[in-house]
Order: structure tokens, then sequence, then C-alpha cells
């Protein structure tokens, strides 16, 4: 159990000092609640922070369950448990679309991204459900041109770890709880990230 997004980046952070300082690396959260994980973890390690837009898409009558999620250069990746397929999951990634879009505007204020080319990613969220927003973000990442990804979370069930564990180089995750609901049950304090805080840390 972790108090709030804060504590589980430096719990988090304290199984990632093997990259501390590390050359070329570079830790990237998930908008909103995993900047401010990232925002921890960044700090301890000593290396810049940036974040990657990728999103769920939701299905057209139950917004909740995902179908797929979409990364920052609109490429799809289905939910093999929806049965769509990454044309359809494509279809319906509009709104999904709309706020990767509103996130890039907003956070990076006209920043410039950090380079990725050969770069080591640390790519960090405040925990993975099915995981796939993380997995859109983590094929993004490649495709950008870092050399090794890791995903780094406070919180996963098995499951999910182990199939994201076969789509990057490196998993790390400080609870793997064998009975797994959501992601917010793990926390005290599990309330909405507000854009402000994002632009804030970003801004550090």
């Amino acid at each position: 159990m972790f108090a709030n997004r804060k504590e589980a980046g430096q719990r988090l952070a304290a199984q990632l000092k093997s990259y501390h300082r590390a050359d070329g690396a570079i830790v990237l959260g998930i908008p909103r609640g995993g900047v401010v994980v990232a925002a921890e973890v960044a700090r301890a390690l000593d290396l810049p922070l940036d974040i990657v837009a990728a999103a769920k898409v939701g299905a057209p009558d139950h917004p909740e369950y995902a179908v797929g999620a979409v990364a920052p250069d609109g490429v799809v990746l289905p939910n093999p448990a929806a049965g769509l397929s990454p044309e359809e999951v494509g279809r319906l990634s509009g709104v999904a679309l709309s706020k990767i879009r509103h996130e890039i505007a907003t956070f990076r204020a006209g920043r410039t991204p950090l380079d990725l080319q050969g770069r080591t990613a640390i790519l960090v969220d405040d925990g993975l459900a099915t995981g796939l927003t993380a997995m859109a973000a983590a094929d993004w990442l490649a495709r950008e041109g870092a050399s090794r990804v890791v995903v780094a979370v406070p919180v996963a069930p098995p499951n999910t770890l182990a199939t994201m564990s076969s789509h990057v180089d490196e998993v790390v995750a400080v609870e793997v709880p064998a009975w797994f609901s959501a992601v917010g049950q793990f926390y005290n304090d599990f309330s909405q990230t507000e854009d402000a805080e994002v632009v804030a840390l970003l801004s550090e």
C-alpha cells in the first residue's frame, strides 16, 4: 500500500538505483498521475524528466473498458481480449487522440521533446492494470530510437507484468499482488492529478 503517488515514486526509485546518473538515461511519465511518480524517480536518480502522452481507447458503450491504446504518433495497440482489429480500434481512437494532443500542448508548453535516439528510456506510470497504455507508449519509445526501454511502476498484477516482460527490455514493480482489482486500491490517496501539477513538475 502506498500513501500517495509521491511516496510510490520514492519507493520505486529505490528499486532503480542502478540507473542513478546513468549515461543517456531519461525518465518519462505517462500523464497525468504517472508524471507525479516519474518526477520522484527522476529526482532520486538525477535524470532528466519528460512525458509520453499515450492513452486508452475506450469501448463506445463502456468507455472505461479498454479496447486498445494509442501512442503519440497515432499508432494503435488493440486489446486482444476485445476482439477488434487495429483498423477498428483506430476508428474508435478519436477521443484518445484528442486527449493526447491536449496533453502535449498543455504539458510541453512549447518545450522541445527530449531526444530519445540511442537512450535508455525509463517509462513510469502510477500502476498497470491491463498495461495496454504503457505498451503503446513503450512501442513508441522504441520507434523513436530508444536503445533500451524499461517499464517501472509501483504496482501491477502478475499476468500484466509477464506480458510486459516480453514486450520491453526490463520491467520493475514494487508490489505484485496476486489479487488485483484496480490500481487505486493500492493507494491511500489516489486523487486525480491536475494539469497544473504536471506542468509544474515538468518545469522544475
